[in-house]
């Protein structure tokens, strides 16, 4: 065998393995991609019959079983489904926002929050409580990337700080029927970041100090007290 033609078939053995490791890397980055996206289809359609049960037990239960800030923030947006979303936005900065897969997620977990965001508000009307709830409208698009996600950060801190702040988060641009229907509802401009806080419009933001004055003041002296008391006790 010549050297010229062993050359050849080096190359050819090389080329055959590069080729056989990019196609086995795409097939398990894809199957891992599958995996993921299975795992949140199946949480949203499991959170999404929670928030619909929920309601149907809230629906004729008596107001003095819930009290303000203890267990009425059980039957408000849980934990797992602000996980959902968190991982949600993790997916969407790995695929890409205009993923069909993605979007289709995103269609299903904006429709739980909305039901969950109805839920909260009967829940306040019926028993005449007074829930601090935020909905925030932001789009994904260049003018808002970097006010929006200071935006959506500082939203986490508050809603990790005081667990009494329920924070519902939409993208304007979603297209989605009941999405449209709750902005025409709710008066939003396309001005972003915006806001909705206790019914009342915010657009903009600078700073998590300038934010939290669109807050109740009660609502964080109330967080601080009750913060000061369970330290007290352990």
């Amino acid at each position: 065998m010549s050297i010229l033609n062993r050359n050849i078939i080096i190359s050819f053995v090389i080329t055959v393995v590069l080729i056989s490791t990019v196609v086995y890397a795409i097939n398990y980055l894809n199957q891992k991609r599958v995996a993921e996206l299975s795992t949140i289809e199946n949480q949203l359609s499991t959170e999404t019959l929670s928030v619909e049960t929920q309601y149907a037990l809230l629906e004729n239960a008596p107001c003095e079983n819930f009290t303000q800030g203890s267990s009425t923030e059980d039957t408000l947006l849980s934990q797992e489904v602000s996980d959902i979303g968190d991982k949600l936005s993790y997916t969407e900065d790995k695929l890409g926002i205009k993923d069909p897969q993605v979007v289709q997620l995103k269609n299903q977990y904006t429709l739980l929050e909305i039901r969950d965001y109805i839920l909260t508000q009967q829940l306040a009307k019926t028993c005449h409580l007074n829930p601090t709830v935020v909905l925030y409208f932001y789009t994904n698009s260049g003018e808002c990337k970097d006010t929006c996600d200071r935006a959506s950060y500082a939203l986490s801190y508050l809603r990790q700080t005081y667990p009494s702040i329920r924070v519902y988060s939409f993208d304007y641009n979603l297209n989605l029927g009941a999405l449209k229907t709750l902005e025409q509802v709710e008066k939003i401009q396309p001005q972003f970041p915006a806001f909705v806080i206790n019914h009342k419009q915010y657009y903009g933001f600078t700073n998590l100090t300038d934010f939290q004055k669109n807050f109740p003041a009660s609502l964080f002296a109330t967080s601080t007290a009750a913060t000061s008391t369970k330290a007290t006790k352990k």
